[in-house]
C-alpha cells in the first residue's frame, strides 16, 4: 500500500506514519494544502489521506483539485474534527471516498484504507483498451491487434502507468516515483525501459503509439 498523508498536526501526523509504516506500507506526508495537491497529481497513490483543516488552504478544496487533476485518481479518506452532518455531505460531495472524525483508533484507519484499496480495485476493469493496445492487470499481458507483447515487470509497470494517464502525458519524473519511490537508479535506467518498452510496442506495426513530448515525458498516441 502507498499512502499520502496530509495532517498538518506533527503529533496526529507522527503517529499516523508510524503505524502505517508498521503495516509495511509506503507513507508519503504532506504538512500544506500546496504540497499535498502536488504530491497527490505528480504520483500514484493507493489511498489518501486528507485533514481537513490545512495552514493554507480548505482540505474541501484539496480533495476536489485532487479529484479533477490527478493522473490516475485515489480514493481519499478524510479525516477531520468537523463531526456534523452537514460537514459529512460537504466533503462527499467534492469527492471524499470515506468519512472519519477525530479523534479516531489507529486500527481503524488501517481497516478503512484496506477497504478503499480493496473497493478501488473492485470497480476497476482488469481490462484496458486503448486504441490497438489491451492490457489485462490481471494476468499482467499485454496485446496488440491480438498480437501478444513481450515485455519486462517494468515495461508492462510504464506501459500500466501510460495507459490508466491515456489521453494525457506523464513526465519522467512521474514515471520514475511510482515505479522506483525515492530510491531510483543512479544511471539512466528509464531511458532504457522506454527503449525496450517502445521496441516491443511499436517495432512490429506501421503506426509508433509511445510517443516522446519534448521537455515533458511520454504519452500513447492511438
Amino acid at each position: 500500500m502507498k499512502v499520502l498523508l496530509i495532517e498538518d498536526n506533527e503529533t496526529i501526523a507522527k503517529q499516523l506514519a508510524e503505524f502505517l509504516t508498521l503495516q509495511h506500507w509506503q507513507v508519503d506526508y504532506a504538512s500544506t494544502a500546496k504540497q499535498g495537491i502536488q504530491l497527490a497529481i505528480n504520483n500514484i497513490f493507493d489511498v489518501i489521506l486528507l485533514d481537513l483543516n490545512l495552514p493554507d488552504g480548505d482540505g474541501l478544496d484539496v480533495c476536489k483539485k485532487i479529484k479533477q487533476e490527478a493522473t490516475v485518481l485515489p480514493p481519499i479518506l478524510m479525516l477531520t474534527a468537523r463531526d456534523s452532518f452537514d460537514d459529512k455531505v460537504k466533503g462527499f460531495n467534492e469527492g471524499a471516498d470515506d468519512y472519519l472524525t477525530k479523534p479516531f483508533d489507529l486500527r481503524e484507519v488501517v481497516l478503512r484504507c484496506k477497504a478503499l484499496a480493496r473497493r478501488q480495485n473492485l470497480h476497476q476493469t482488469q481490462t484496458i483498451e486503448v486504441g490497438e493496445l489491451s492490457l489485462d492487470l490481471k494476468s499482467r499481458a499485454a496485446s496488440r491487434k491480438g498480437e501478444p507483447i513481450k515485455l519486462t515487470k517494468i515495461g508492462f509497470d510504464i506501459l500500466e502507468i501510460l495507459v490508466k494517464a491515456h489521453p494525457n502525458s506523464v513526465s519522467r519524473s512521474f514515471i520514475i516515483h511510482s515505479i522506483w519511490s525515492d530510491n531510483p537508479p543512479e544511471s539512466d535506467a528509464l531511458k532504457s525501459h522506454i527503449y525496450s518498452l517502445r521496441k516491443s510496442l511499436d517495432k512490429s506495426f506501421n503506426k509508433p503509439m509511445l510517443k516522446t513530448i519534448m521537455n515533458v515525458g511520454f504519452k500513447l498516441d492511438i
